[in-house]
């Protein structure tokens, strides 16, 4: 008869032979199955946008390491034209991948930028890895202001990215010259007249006194006389009138316009005087420069119904007025 102790310590070693062998088994398995999911096969991105294999790269949990940049003839800018590891290798995620994206052609043709504005073909020569050049200026009947007359490299030229692109630009139709008339010695209101008779127009207005000088007439102007200035161009006029006295029917036959006064307070210094007029739609500076102490500015005032004048005294306002 078999003994029973003998029967129970084989099955007992059967039972824990299977056991191991499971384990082992499952252990192998997992494994495998995570080794399998850390593995990728590295996809072919030649030829490839650059943004759609950063977004490929980045969904295979590889990393992207640009190596360079290079031209190419055959590849278009901002493609890929060398990788490394190359296309069907198998990699753990999170290694990285070398990649080249290429520049495009190292020679291109020029662009035609004539009769376009300044702000389209600076666009085109960016996106064509061009820079800018100099720019020249001359008026023209032909082509609008700021449009391109004329290019270097011409259109259709061979230039290699990088080069730069010099532009000559139009100033629109080329206004009328004139003499610049003597103002002085005029009263203010027949200077004004000149000055719109000249198709001028009238600046800013100070106010100095001369004890030798006629009263209330034009002692300095700017531009000078008998100067060549162009339709258009403002005029400077100082007034030898002593500050704080009241107009005597000055402007009389000006209309649409308010007639505004400011002297600058005594000291030593210069003071940088700016004066804004502001609506609900606009906000103009009718003067902004450095002032002498105790100068007298005169200023012209748009008649704009609701407007707000501001004065600034060294960026301080000082001043402003309602314009009704």
């Amino acid at each position: 008869m078999k003994n029973p102790a003998l029967k129970i310590g084989k099955i007992a070693a059967l039972v824990l032979s299977f056991i191991i062998f499971a384990g082992i088994s499952a252990y192998l398995t997992l494994t495998l199955l995570i080794k399998s999911e850390d593995i990728v096969i590295v996809p072919d991105l030649i030829g490839k946008e650059v943004v759609y294999v950063l977004e490929i790269l980045t969904d295979l949990g590889l990393n992207t390491k640009v190596k360079g940049f290079e031209y190419s003839e055959d590849i278009p800018k901002n493609h890929i034209i060398f990788q490394q590891p190359e296309p069907s290798v198998e990699l753990k995620k999170g290694r990285d991948i070398k990649i080249v994206i290429s520049k495009g052609a190292k020679n291109i043709l020029m662009p035609n930028l004539q009769r376009l504005s300044l702000q389209r073909a600076r666009i085109i020569i960016e996106e064509n890895g061009l820079c800018h050049g100099e720019h020249a200026v001359t008026y023209s009947s032909i082509f609008e202001k700021d449009n391109i007359i004329a290019q270097v490299p011409s259109p259709g030229a061979q230039i290699t990215r990088g080069g730069c692109v010099n532009l000559l630009l139009s100033l629109g139709i080329r206004p009328r010259a004139y003499k610049m008339p003597v103002l002085n010695g005029f009263t203010l209101d027949n200077a004004i007249s000149l000055i719109e008779k000249s198709n001028l127009i009238l600046g800013e207005i100070k106010s100095l006194f001369f004890e030798d000088k006629p009263k209330d007439t034009i002692t300095d102007q700017d531009p000078l006389a008998g100067s060549l200035v162009l339709e258009g161009r403002s005029v400077n006029l100082v007034l030898n009138r002593k500050p704080g006295t009241q107009s005597s029917g000055y402007l009389a036959g000006i209309i649409n316009v308010n007639f505004f006064r400011y002297r600058t307070t005594n000291g030593f210094l210069k003071r940088h005087i700016r004066v804004s007029l502001t609506g609900l739609t606009f906000s103009n500076d009718l003067f902004n420069e450095f002032v002498k102490p105790g100068e007298e500015i005169w200023l012209l005032v748009p008649n704009e119904k609701g407007s707000m004048l501001f004065v600034y005294e060294d960026n301080e306002l000082v001043k402003s007025q309602v314009i009704e």
